[in-house]
């Protein structure tokens, strides 16, 4: 495929708030390639506040399907399409998730050059459909950067790691950004979707006990509703109040944008809040579970540090650890989680993320 120029562009974006943070580079190669198109994006709820709005011209929330039934997903997708299709017409659309509803989006909207990945059955509602198998290794921002219109299969698009300043103001602007403590601070992120990639509440709470007896800095536990509970076990089994301070359910994901920029250093499990954090420009040391740093490790600019603890079967990629735990020891079950020490964490912390003379 040429490097040929749209008029009017329709993107699908990525489902998860990792995966969107780490699609910074596609839409900034795709806004530079074609930069007199009008680019929407069609995105769900959850990722809505962290669309590129100086990359993008519009930003279509879809709706969120009403339950995890086919039949609902299908009214939604028809739903959204329906309104996409009077939208247009569309010169291009590209679906970034590797779904068959993405494609089916596209195709029910009308759009008139449809790209993505081949993939179950995708090929088939995709004119201008990659092959998979050259990036199924890359890292997911350089698979998101191939789709950007003049990359053809199996070609190196330039690495995608951001080394300037984001201008997270500019970018998501319109949304409200909390204001961050005027003291020394550094941020939790405890959460994840995902079993294999949490790290044991406990390790948390040693880790910030360590801190705070070491530098006497405070830790803010961010968050959104779900990780509430967790922020809520944390200072309740803190040694002192001071050692971390609940700032869970404030707002929006972007809504931490200051707080992330502004803090000594951010530790997080192998999730989307440490996608963002890094974005924003926070040192981020990530405890590492199931999943491979090779391909969705976050690209900064923010420094970025990784514990982890490669047994045999790491990396796994499962979102649940497939070792019975009725069946091995009590290490056994997420065994690279449970064999990171909170001392481990700390000690890549001073050495990896901070400058020498942090104290």
């Amino acid at each position: 495929m040429q490097t040929d120029t749209f008029a009017k562009i329709l993107i699908r974006s990525p489902n998860w708030i990792g995966d969107q943070v780490l699609a910074y580079p596609f839409f900034h190669m795709l806004r530079k390639s074609q930069s007199q198109a009008h680019i929407v994006v069609a995105c769900l709820p959850w990722v809505e506040a962290l669309q590129y709005r100086d990359l993008v011209d519009e930003v279509h929330v879809l709706d969120k399907p009403a339950s995890i039934g086919f039949f609902h997903r299908f009214d939604s997708v028809e739903s959204g399409a329906r309104r996409l299709r009077k939208m247009g017409p569309w010169d291009l659309g590209i679906a970034m998730p590797r779904s068959f509803s993405t494609a089916w989006l596209l195709f029910r909207s009308s759009v008139k050059h449809r790209r993505g990945y081949k993939g179950d059955g995708r090929g088939l509602l995709l004119n201008d459909a990659l092959e998979w198998q050259p990036h199924s290794k890359s890292h997911r921002a350089t698979a998101f950067a191939a789709l950007v219109p003049g990359h053809e299969p199996g070609s190196n698009p330039p690495e995608p790691v951001i080394t300037d300043r984001f201008d997270f103001e500019r970018s998501w602007f319109g949304l409200t950004f909390l204001e961050p403590p005027d003291f020394p601070y550094w941020v939790l992120a405890p959460g994840s979707v995902a079993e294999s990639r949490r790290w044991p509440v406990d390790r948390f709470i040693e880790l910030a006990k360590i801190i705070y007896a070491e530098t006497g800095w405070k830790g803010l536990v961010v968050g959104g509703a779900a990780e509430a509970s967790l922020a809520s076990l944390m200072l309740g089994e803190a040694l002192h109040k001071n050692e971390l301070l609940d700032w869970t359910a404030r707002g929006r994901v972007s809504s931490y944008a200051s707080v992330f920029r502004n803090a000594k250093f951010t530790v997080s499990n192998d999730s989307g809040l440490a996608h963002v954090a890094s974005l924003c420009g926070s040192p981020v040391q990530i405890v590492w579970g199931a999943g491979d740093p090779r391909m969705t490790a976050p690209i900064g600019p923010g420094k970025v540090k990784i514990t982890c603890n490669p047994i045999e079967c790491w990396p796994c990629e499962q979102n649940t650890c497939p070792i019975a735990s009725q069946t091995v020891s009590n290490d056994g079950k997420n065994a690279c989680l449970k064999g990171i020490k909170a001392s481990m964490v700390w000690n890549d912390i001073k050495t990896g993320i901070l400058t020498p003379d942090y104290g």
